[in-house]
């Protein structure tokens, strides 16, 4: 049996399955891409790539209900959610289309020798993109956007709970007009995956995953030579220094924890909060986490492994602050971690789903510190009234992002990343057109001597 399937996490339901490709399929998927390439890579960038774009912008939002309704069952999510998430997506598609042709536009170098030079940036090729389910529209537009502005081709294997959403993306590049290979969706194993990034006509991988799905598909590209990029999850801190408004801070803190039921992978994790707030702030977290409603989770299974994160936190000797921290089926409840003890290896884990762990700190020093003791660093957010101290922590929290005063903060123009073991690369703005692009350098001699 296929393990591509809809499984609806709210019911448990089995509502779809999707047939895995045979290797002659996949075999015929990396062919198809390979000759789009030879084409698509030199269409003008004006006339045809950013015109497509706009279309895939356009039937995004055609079809938001339909797309909504997909990944509702495929994954949970609470329907305005879902359609905020197609909304944006549609938004990145826009974007690149807007501003692909001057991301990409020659760099010219002053030389010390007569004549010119330009940095180019030319396609290189295929690339493979692994994406997870918690954002299935998002995260494939973050990728999908400015390599196909800038004239690559994609194959996309999307997650296993995904096979509906990943299936009517397809569908939507193909309406839009694209190439038959230029965006081609796959039902592949990581066997199958493995033998197409290590084809030479590859030329780069993307993945969102888990650390273990980073150190798994990096290796498969190292040995390929070829470039990878992975954004492997967070477990950001929240420091709350000072605040002229705590109501507004709590429901920012409210936000950035439970959004998409706590999996999100920049989302607030870890509050770190100063001796004099810290109670206050608990107890207002915990009254509004009373009004919180949540999705389910994306499966059983998922809500299986978070009960059991902290079953082992409270053994190590955490204080389970507030709910039950057990599961119903693929539900969980907001709950509250408090003084997960140093050195306890669950402290130092990523809690995917709608668990908060509090710590209580006495100084700025001891607040970064403590953020920064992590293996990951992805985000990072900073509330204080006093903006020199919010930057001067900015720029000692290791972590690829820091959102002082606000969170959700996440827009088109924005780079995305992460650094430790969150991953490398970047995503969105000007940047997510620089990570798969040959910088092509042309001379030119000005002396006429040829």
């Amino acid at each position: 049996m296929s393990k591509y399937a809809v499984t609806n996490p709210a019911t448990g339901e089995v509502e779809e399955t999707f047939d895995t490709f045979t290797d002659a399929q996949i075999a015929e998927t990396v062919d198809k891409a390979q000759k789009a390439y030879s084409t698509w890579g030199k269409t003008s960038i004006a006339e045809e790539r950013a015109e497509l774009l706009r279309k895939v912008a356009d039937l995004y939002l055609e079809r938001e209900d339909e797309l909504a309704e997909i990944i509702n069952h495929e994954m949970g999510k609470k329907l305005d959610e879902c359609r905020v998430e197609v909304e944006f997506s549609s938004a990145i598609y826009r974007y690149y289309a807007d501003n692909g042709p001057s991301f990409i536009a020659d760099s010219p170098i002053k030389r010390e020798a007569e004549g010119s030079a330009v940095i180019r940036r030319k396609s290189i090729g295929v690339l493979v993109g692994i994406m997870p389910w918690n954002y299935p529209y998002y995260q494939v537009a973050r990728f999908a956007g400015p390599n196909l502005m800038l004239g690559n081709t994609i194959i996309l294997k999307h997650a296993a709970l995904c096979p509906k959403s990943s299936a009517a993306m397809e569908k939507i590049f193909h309406d839009a007009g694209f190439p038959e290979g230029a965006y081609t969706n796959v039902y592949a194993t990581n066997e199958q995956i493995a033998s197409v990034i290590a084809d030479s006509r590859v030329r780069g991988v993307s993945l969102t995953g888990s650390e273990r799905a980073g150190t798994a598909v990096a290796s498969e590209a190292g040995k390929a030579l070829k470039k990878v990029v992975c954004e492997l999850g967070g477990s950001d801190p929240f420091i709350l220094l000072s605040t002229n408004d705590m109501d507004a801070t709590v429901e920012a803190a409210v936000a950035g924890r439970y959004e998409n039921c706590g999996q999100v992978c920049n989302g607030a994790k870890r509050f770190i909060v100063i001796d004099s707030l810290y109670d206050e702030f608990l107890d207002k977290f915990k009254k509004a986490s009373d009004t919180v409603e949540l999705a389910p989770l994306c499966s059983k299974a998922a809500a299986e492994h978070l009960a059991e994160q902290v079953s082992r936190a409270v053994e190590a000797g955490a204080t389970l602050e507030y709910g039950d921290g057990k599961n119903d089926g693929a539900f969980f409840k907001p709950t509250i971690l408090t003084n997960i003890p140093e050195g306890s290896s669950v402290r130092y884990e990523e809690f995917f789903g709608p668990v908060a762990q509090f710590y209580r700190v006495s100084s700025e020093e001891e607040a970064v510190a403590l953020a920064n003791d992590t293996s990951f660093g992805l985000g990072s957010y900073v509330f204080t009234t006093d903006e020199e101290q919010g930057e001067r922590i900015a720029d000692e929290l290791e972590t690829g992002m820091t959102y002082i005063n606000e969170v959700g903060a996440d827009s088109c123009e924005l780079p995305f990343g992460g650094v430790k073991n969150s991953g490398f690369g970047r995503e969105l703005g000007s940047l997510g057109m620089g990570e798969f692009v040959n910088l092509k350098l042309i001379c030119t001699d000005a002396v006429g001597r040829f």
